[in-house]
């Protein structure tokens, strides 16, 4: 007998989530989801993932601390409430630089253990300016400090509900390219593909990790989509609504569907408000 879903949010905030794009990407999923091993090479801060629930699924990130707060979450709960709490409870302008700064020193942020480098970036992700995940070319967190007057840096209930949810399914936590997350999915699977969107507006935000996510890596994302197409895997990707994405995509075994999204994070005032995005499915 299936589990009930319980009610899940993201733990994070994080730019370019899809909270309030849910009812457009329910739309497009197939039918038989809960049949398939679903996999998220792109997870972020997991919105589509605790919407669906999967009960086997398969995550990933290139952001090595971000994965580590998913396995932290599901090992080590009640330890990184605590941690986050004595963050709460320390929260001033010259704190938040003082945590920032931990990475600056290889040594000092090498000594510290996987519950305080997971409370380290949710406290910063709840306490930072605009709530925006941005590293420079080192891979260094810079983002300034935000001023909340009450942020929510350790909400109890949501940090277990997810736990629950990691701890009683089948959920494969991984740190790893694209490409190789999805290597295991066969005609029983279901990807779901949430990059860091195509800008050809170099000031956007596209800083999740050093080196950037440019147009080298769209096409190579656009290829390993094109040979789990081959391969009959279900695929469902978003991206910005842009020429040169329409474009590499124009294959007529895709679709490509117009939504409208509001953005509240963004680098720069223009990338905020309603913008176009598209979803792009293999199947009709």
């Amino acid at each position: 007998m299936a589990k009930k879903k319980m009610p899940l949010k993201p733990y994070l905030k994080w730019a370019g989530g899809k909270r309030q794009l849910l009812p457009e990407i329910r739309r497009y999923l197939p039918a038989n989801l809960h049949k398939c091993t679903y996999y998220e090479p792109f997870v972020g801060a997991g919105a589509v993932l605790f919407d669906v629930q999967p009960p086997k699924a398969l995550i990933n990130d290139a952001n090595a601390d971000l994965i580590l707060t998913y396995r932290v979450i599901r090992d080590h709960v009640e330890a990184l409430i605590s941690a986050l709490q004595v963050h709460k409870n320390r929260n001033t302008e010259a704190y938040y630089y003082e945590v920032r700064a931990q990475d600056r020193n290889p040594a000092e942020y090498g000594r510290l253990g996987a519950v305080e480098r997971a409370a380290r970036l949710i406290f910063l992700n709840k306490t930072c300016y605009n709530g925006l995940y941005r590293v420079n070319a080192q891979g260094l967190f810079n983002v300034p400090y935000g001023r909340y007057k009450n942020p929510a840096i350790c909400e109890e209930p949501v940090l277990r509900a997810v736990h629950q949810y990691l701890s009683d399914y089948q959920i494969s936590i991984v740190h790893g390219d694209f490409e190789e997350a999805v290597q295991t999915c066969s005609s029983g699977s279901f990807v779901y593909f949430d990059p860091p969107y195509h800008s050809p507006d170099k000031s956007n935000f596209t800083g999740y990790q050093a080196g950037g996510f440019n147009e080298a890596e769209q096409l190579r994302l656009r290829d390993t989509f094109t040979r789990l197409t081959r391969r009959r895997v279900l695929c469902l990707l978003s991206n910005a609504d842009t020429p040169f994405i329409r474009d590499i995509y124009q294959d007529k075994r895709f679709e490509i569907v117009s939504v409208a999204a509001k953005r509240s994070i963004n680098a720069v005032g223009a990338g905020r408000g309603t913008v176009p995005e598209v979803l792009i499915k293999n199947w009709r």
